[in-house]
């Protein structure tokens, strides 16, 4: 299916969604951003510094991915915002046609942990690379991700760590509350100001906005190898702000939040503040819970999980966006998803197994190459191992979802594949 906009009517302002079926709490719909119609639920690829680790963009497009992450904590860094607005932004600067989510940086803030200070006018930090001084806002978060660029961005957040007093939990989620406010203001002043206003269809030809539909033409009649992509989109289009949720894991705080972000009002609705180690179960009962209390007519978003078995679930509970580093990471280190379980290639139990890493699956790895040969690639430490494993690892994540959509279309549950275990294989 083509992504551009001559083949789907591109929102004039933020973002488009509707539900098309359900089936219990689970929702099959379809989100459509100023450069591509993703199909909901869907599990978003982490692309922290444009990137995708190991996946260079032309697979991801072969892969049906039509929305990937960036972080802009990251990419405000290195190689930074004003070099990227300068390319058009991600889409121009990635070569990237379709959607992109950027969130906000305060997770990534949130982490440094010694090396933040939070106030209420925002959070003073220091860089993890060269130790450099810098200063994240409501303010400023939406101005480095307007420049940016992305379809969807985020609210400047505080995330609350795990454990923490009620006190604490309040505390944090009334400053998420007051920080909403602030970026939607901000936000609603500067929209305009995105980088889409300048295309990229070759290596030195920018395209002013009155011959954007040339370059839309121009980008469907070229090759696939071509080594600038044009960023197609429509005069007046603009980006859409989330709100986030956050609460810790107090059900009460969660209900609170979700009023009061919602009162804000937003195009779309993250669940954020999870995965900051806290039991699953913990994790399972504050997602149902703030699920309830988010519009069921807006997109909504679950930050940072989880396993294939956990994005399935999720989506069964109505979760309509996800997204995961754990596809990607757990490649780098050898872990992989299979129907029938982890896998830990590293073993040497593979070192003669002449058999696909999962026979079950139908991604490229597993049609070629056989567990002993990725085994010998991995204790080779040889770059094509993190490649091979991470093309594998996505592949079943989004075949997961894919699976989903469909079960949820016929009217079925939502489980990811038969037999996949939480648990490596024996």
């Amino acid at each position: 299916m083509l992504t551009s906009s001559a083949c789907f009517r591109i929102p004039p302002v933020s973002i488009l969604f509707h539900v098309d079926a359900a089936h219990g709490p689970a929702r099959l719909g379809q989100l459509i951003t100023p450069h591509a119609v993703v199909e909901t639920p869907v599990f978003m690829p982490v692309g922290t510094v444009g990137t995708v680790k190991g996946i260079p963009q032309d697979l991801l497009e072969e892969f049906g991915v039509n929305i990937l992450l960036g972080n802009t904590y990251h990419l405000y860094l290195r190689p930074g915002v004003e070099t990227v607005r300068q390319m058009g932004g991600l889409h121009g600067f990635m070569a990237w046609n379709r959607a992109i989510l950027t969130d906000s940086g305060g997770f990534q803030v949130f982490s440094l942990n010694e090396l933040r200070k939070v106030t209420e006018e925002g959070v003073t930090f220091r860089s993890h690379l060269d130790g450099s001084a810098h200063f994240f806002s409501p303010e400023s978060s939406m101005g480095a991700q307007i420049g940016l660029g992305a379809d969807i961005i985020m609210a400047f957040d505080e995330c609350t760590e795990f454990p923490a007093d009620r006190e604490r939990m309040r505390t944090s989620m009334e400053m998420t509350a007051r920080w909403a406010a602030r970026s939607k203001k901000y936000f609603q002043e500067h929209k305009h100001e995105v980088p889409w206003s300048t295309a990229y269809v070759g290596p030195d030809a920018p395209v002013r906005a009155g011959e954007r539909q040339l370059a839309l033409q121009t980008a469907e009649l070229r090759s696939a190898g071509q080594t600038r992509a044009s960023a197609p989109t429509q005069d007046g289009a603009t980006q859409a702000l989330f709100g986030i949720v956050q609460g810790g894991m107090d059900l009460e705080l969660r209900r609170e939040s979700a009023e009061r972000t919602i009162e804000i009002g937003f195009p779309g609705y993250a669940i954020g503040g999870l995965s900051v180690g806290e039991p699953r179960e913990v994790t399972r009962e504050v997602v149902e819970a703030t699920l309830g209390h988010l519009p069921k007519d807006k997109p909504r978003y679950l930050m940072g999980v989880g396993t294939p078995e956990e994005i399935a679930m999720y989506a069964g509970l109505g979760v309509d966006m996800m997204d995961c580093v754990l596809p990607t990471r757990a490649a780098r280190h050898g872990l992989l998803f299979t129907s029938e379980g982890k896998i830990s290639i590293k073993q040497a139990r593979y070192a003669k197994d002449s058999g696909p890493l999962d026979p079950g699956c139908g991604c490229r790895v597993c049609q070629r190459y056989s567990r002993a040969y990725l085994r010998h690639l991995y204790a080779a430490n040889e770059v094509l191992a993190q490649v091979l494993n991470t093309i594998h690892n996505l592949s079943f994540y989004l075949d997961t979802m894919q699976r989903v959509r469909h079960s949820i279309r016929l009217g079925e549950g939502t489980r990811p594949l038969s037999g996949v275990s939480s648990q490596p294989k024996p």
